[in-house]
């Protein structure tokens, strides 16, 4: 006996199986419904959803279709008309529209048989949407024609009581426990919100539960909370649903305002939010309610910013920061938004004026309240902000404002920070053995006092020192030293596995590979830092990436490709005014385009990267610019030796002012192969010689063993007049 789709007489349904059960135990009874029947000698078999591909993986299409949801869609689409085959590119945005239709059958073939008008991409735009509740399918069982008459089947045979609950419950994007149900539903209902009716909701396959440690889980199925949405705001009850949705994330999250969430746990966090992001939408929206959403605002951004989602910190940040009252204005509250705005900004954003106005309004406000750890905070922000711009003076002086509150506060944490600090911004300015001393007196500083955590402004300072002090070691003539600081700066980034850490450690450490010529290290490296810029939208350190692969291809003599690339990264840094990373990628290409007879754009690009670091306060790579502006002149002509001569004695003075003995040799070693040619070879040798011999170690990197290579060369040419 087949008794079908009994959801509405279940009651009925239910006493005739049972009789039946108990009179003609012989006789088998299939029946279909939204329920159990809960009788005598009933075995329930749940009909479950089709399987999915799960995300985050490298989806193809073929991958795709071992799926059976996947399958159905494509067979559905093709009989609406849908011609095309699936790709590799829309195989994760079906499985997407899949999952999000919970692997139903009915809401698949519904969805799939409109992809010859929408497309595949607006399908995906429409998953939610009420118009695709209304889409026409070929079935002749009139509640099976639409997914709103199977859900208004479905919902007819509800309570009041069952009505009213999942009605509100609609307003939560993703899962729920009791406790926030309970928040949701309107006060006259919290009273009868028992289990009971939660359980009733799953037995009608209106709601799925799952158990997730020892708490139960809830959900909607995403047609359920679209159409539960829809009949939500017919009853009138929308906004004032809303209002006790943000409110109790607003309650929520108190606990979050004001702090770095360093070293918590924000797992639990996690799963909610697309509830705490549609709260903060609703409260700023014109039906919303501004001040719930600074309450919300104020808890929501830490989380956000501990998270990495920095675009959404900085663009609720603004709304939170536009939405304070006169009252709330240059008090804590503001102080403690302006920093995760400063931060994420920095990061995930190209507009220096907002950076600096968040950092300076923020100094401004800590400093009339004399709150000196939110001082450290935005000193640390305003070192990072002013190196960006390639104003080294200006970073070394905020440096040095950050060492003179950390002395007087005399905690070690802030003590080790000022060193590293100060070691980072005495690199950048080129004052390399002030720069070795710092970060030394900071390593020694960290060992002794037990420090080693110190994140502060959206990044690790830690990873920050390791890498500036490799850099510094390479400058100072210490290859070997500065490949083991690099390795160090790695690991450490790599095992906090923080997005902005990792890319600031693989944009700034790569190059001291490229340096010594351990050229696969470098590609290595680069081609990760890329990659993993790209997974989080941090186009500033993307393009540093494409800067360094440009060198790395001009390395290999790929130089056209290598031009193209590094025009591509410099487009983007500009756009991003990451100024700091202007004067190596510039110098790379004005190099490339000698290399390829282009003189005239590469004399222009070289003279003005030179030009700007004259004007400013300083840079550590003037000495290699100077040594670039002279391949450029002799590419030129070689007429330009004069010039290019004088370029490179220039390059060796600021070499040697700086400390610099890795630049230094580079720069000699181009002017003795200068003054070899021109027949001046003891001149070469006693050049080269005295700058070589000065080096302990490094002797098996590519800059040492071509100045060995120079040296025997002019040693052979002294036999020869």
């Amino acid at each position: 006996m087949v008794l079908d789709s009994c959801e509405h007489v279940i009651e009925a349904v239910a006493i005739l199986a049972e009789g039946v059960f108990r009179q003609a135990p012989l006789i088998h009874i299939i029946a279909t419904s939204r329920e159990s029947l809960r009788v005598e000698g009933e075995n329930v078999h749940p009909l479950r959803s089709l399987d999915s591909p799960t995300s985050g993986t490298a989806l193809t299409a073929a991958k795709a279709l071992a799926s059976p949801a996947v399958r159905l869609f494509m067979d559905r689409a093709a009989a609406g008309g849908y011609r095309d085959e699936l790709t590799d590119e829309d195989a994760p945005i079906v499985a997407d529209i899949c999952r999000q239709l919970d692997g139903m059958p009915l809401a698949i073939e519904l969805t799939a048989s409109r992809a010859s008008t929408y497309g595949i991409g607006g399908l995906a735009e429409l998953i939610g949407d009420r118009l695709m509740l209304l889409w026409q399918g070929r079935r002749s069982v009139p509640r099976h024609q639409t997914l709103q008459a199977m859900l208004d089947w479905t919902y007819d045979l509800l309570s009041d009581r069952e009505k009213a609950i999942l009605c509100a419950l609609s307003v939560f994007v993703g899962a729920f426990t009791m406790e926030m149900a309970q928040a949701v539903v309107a006060e006259a209902d919290r009273d009868e919100l028992q289990f009971a009716t939660i359980a009733s909701l799953v037995d009608k396959s209106l709601i799925s539960v799952s158990l997730t440690g020892d708490a139960s889980w809830y959900r909607l199925l995403d047609t359920t909370r679209a159409y539960a949405a829809v009949r939500l705001k017919e009853l009138g009850a929308a906004n004032a649903t809303a209002r006790r949705h943000a409110l109790y994330y607003a309650e929520r999250l108190a606990g979050l305002r004001g702090s770095t969430l360093r070293d918590r746990d924000l797992t639990p966090y996690s799963r909610q939010i697309g509830d705490i992001r549609a709260a903060l939408e609703w409260s700023f929206s014109p039906s919303g309610d501004r001040s719930v959403g600074v309450a919300l605002g104020a808890g929501a951004v830490p989380l956000f910013l501990g998270m990495s989602m920095l675009s959404e910190c900085r663009w609720w940040c603004l709304q939170t920061i536009d939405a304070l009252s006169e009252e709330d204005r240059g008090t804590k509250l503001e102080l403690r938004l302006q920093l995760p705005l400063a931060t994420s900004s920095i990061h995930a954003h190209s507009d220096s004026v907002e950076v600096g106005t968040a950092l300076e309004r923020g100094l401004s406000l800590a400093d009339s309240m004399g709150d000196a750890d939110y001082q450290l905070e935005f000193l640390a922000g305003l070192n990072l902000y002013r190196a960006r711009l390639a104003d080294s003076g200006g970073s070394l002086a905020v440096a040095q404002r950050y060492a003179a509150i950390a002395r007087e506060l005399g905690r070690p944490r802030e003590v080790v920070m000022a060193e590293w600090m100060l070691g980072a911004s005495y690199h950048l300015v080129g004052e390399q053995a002030a720069a070795q001393q710092s970060y030394k007196r900071g390593f020694e500083h960290a060992a002794a006092a037990g420090v080693s955590e110190l994140h502060s402004f959206g990044y690790d300072h830690q990873v920050r020192a390791f890498v500036g002090y490799a850099r510094t070691l390479w400058d100072c003539g210490l290859p070997d030293q500065a490949a083991q600081f690099a390795y160090r700066a790695i690991e450490v980034a790599e095992r906090k596995e923080h997005p902005v850490s990792l890319c600031i450690c693989l944009v700034f450490v790569a190059p001291v590979f490229l340096w010594r010529g351990d050229r696969q290290i470098a590609e290595e490296l680069v081609e990760r830092l890329i990659t993993y810029a790209g997974r989080y939208s941090l186009a500033m350190y993307r393009a540093g990436g494409l800067g360094l692969r440009g060198a790395l291809m001009l390395e290999r003599g790929d130089t056209e490709p290598g031009i193209k690339t590094l025009r591509e990264a410099l487009s983007t840094l500009r756009t991003e005014q990451r100024n700091i990373l202007l004067p190596s990628n510039s110098r790379a290409l004005a190099e490339g385009l000698a290399r390829t007879g282009n003189s005239a754009e590469a004399t222009s690009i070289i003279d003005a990267a030179v030009a700007n670091a004259l004007r400013g306060s300083g840079t550590f790579e003037l000495p290699d610019l100077l040594r670039a502006r002279a391949t450029v002149l002799l590419a030129a002509s070689p007429a330009n030796w004069p010039a290019a001569e004088a370029s490179l004695k220039d390059s060796l003075d600021c070499a040697r002012q700086q400390h610099a003995l890795g630049w230094e040799l580079r720069s000699a070693m181009a002017l003795a192969r200068l003054w070899m040619e021109h027949g001046r070879v003891d001149e070469a040798r006693s050049l080269l010689g005295d700058v070589y011999g000065q080096f302990t170690e490094g002797f098996e990197t590519a800059d040492l063993k071509e100045a060995e290579r120079q040296l025997r060369v002019a040693g052979d040419l002294t036999s020869y007049p």
